[in-house]
């Protein structure tokens, strides 16, 4: 059992918690000093001892804990942890459907505080669950949940074994196993998972990824139904080539990806081929975008739909990019290299800003380019990565489909 602590919290951050605010912030505490290992159990009180909410010390990228209920008698046990699975696993119902007629096999069963339970998600990979943890914190509750999550999965026919990822600095301390594979039957390698209809494969054993990123299945359908066909496409920064396979289903005439990570080919190649495309009629290209889009102005390319899903901070040997200070120059180089009447598909996962500022990135770089353009339609996280509507900075996707006219 983790322990429990009482600290008080400032006055200027009661009604903020009382309104029930989520995320456990370093700046609201009077006591600070009392908090010295991850994983006790805070009750967060007024200054005047009244009793506001309870969460869990654990420290990461966003702040230090997550508040976990606001029922003072209530126990942070097995039951709480069943209860929360339960009811996550409910309101996903139509992606299980899904799974069963083989449609959508891979989806977020747990996502976070939007289910009530920041630090960690669960997503499902064709009967594997895949247990990502974000804090010590949240970590120190593992044997917990791991029983809770297979009590619940005693009524999940599909049910076949549990991964996890450590997604904090461990510094060495908790990696038991090279192995990210808890308990069950261990995946293949890979395993082929379905999305709309489309086959993906993945890794669950290899390192902090799996070959594809859940939250952009609505955006990926929306290139292959509405925007891919007979359309050359640019996909940077593209990772395994999930939009490239997604347009070249929905009849494009030819597609290239270009990412900076060699194995990029590879796994491009073999998303390719388990979709039965032949890999020689689509272009990989590994190099830096940045690079690549000063290569394709000077061969003056032009491309039909370009698509921009860069990360929000990377480095190469030459440079630096982050997406609050450098996606409008991003923007103006792809503006120059799409066709007339062609799409830019402009999507960042950055946390930092709200979608009214991509907008004005957005407009900044046609502006400047004395270009003009319209925006058709925009995409936020799909519904079974569910969003806190007391945490709105946790709906961190923003995808914008911009026409260059």
């Amino acid at each position: 059992m983790n322990k429990t602590i009482n600290l008080k919290i400032k006055s200027r951050f009661v009604e903020e918690y009382q309104d029930k605010y989520p995320l456990i912030q370093k700046e609201i505490f009077q006591n600070i000093e009392d908090l010295n290992e991850e994983g006790i159990i805070i009750n967060l009180l007024s200054p005047n001892n009244k009793f506001i909410a309870k969460g869990y010390y654990g420290r990461q990228n966003k702040g230090y804990g997550w508040v976990l209920s606001y029922n003072k008698e209530e126990q942070i046990d097995k039951t709480f942890f069943i209860n929360k699975i339960k009811n996550a696993i409910t309101y996903r119902k139509d992606f299980y459907e899904d799974a069963k007629n083989n449609i959508t096999t891979a989806f977020r069963v747990l996502n976070g505080e939007g289910d009530k339970l920041g630090g960690l998600t669960i997503d499902y990979f064709d009967g594997y669950y895949m247990l990502t943890w974000y804090s010590l914190g949240i970590y120190s509750f593992k044997n917990t949940i791991l029983e809770a999550l297979q009590e619940v999965l005693k009524q999940d026919k599909t049910y076949k074994g549990i991964y996890e990822k450590k997604r904090f600095d461990t510094k060495g301390q908790y990696l038991d196993s090279k192995s990210d594979f808890v308990c069950g039957l261990q995946a293949p390698a890979p395993i082929i998972v379905r999305e709309n209809n489309v086959n993906f494969a993945v890794y669950l054993d290899d390192g902090a990824m799996t070959g594809i990123f859940l939250d952009q299945k609505d955006v990926r359908k929306n290139i292959r139904d509405k925007y891919a066909n007979k359309k050359t496409m640019l996909n940077a920064f593209s990772y395994t080539g999930a939009f490239s396979i997604y347009a070249a289903l929905g009849g494009a005439k030819k597609t290239t990806s270009v990412d900076l990570a060699k194995r990029s080919l590879l796994k491009t190649s073999e998303q390719f081929e388990v979709n039965n495309i032949d890999v020689n009629s689509q272009e990989i290209i590994v190099d830096d975008v940045f690079n690549y889009f000063k290569y394709a102005v000077k061969k003056q390319f032009k491309f039909d739909m370009v698509v921009l899903d860069p990360p929000s901070f990377a480095r190469s040997k030459k440079i630096t990019f982050s997406v609050s200070k450098d996606y409008v120059k991003l923007l103006k180089e792809a503006i120059q290299i799409t066709n007339k009447n062609g799409i830019i598909v402009a999507s960042t996962n950055s946390a930092n800003f709200g979608i009214m500022k991509f907008r004005q990135f957005i407009e900044k770089a046609f502006k400047e380019l004395k270009e003009k353009y319209e925006i058709l339609e925009t995409f936020s996280l799909p519904k079974d990565f569910k969003v806190d509507d007391n945490f709105r900075q946790g709906n961190y996707l923003k995808v914008v489909f911009i026409k260059k006219k």
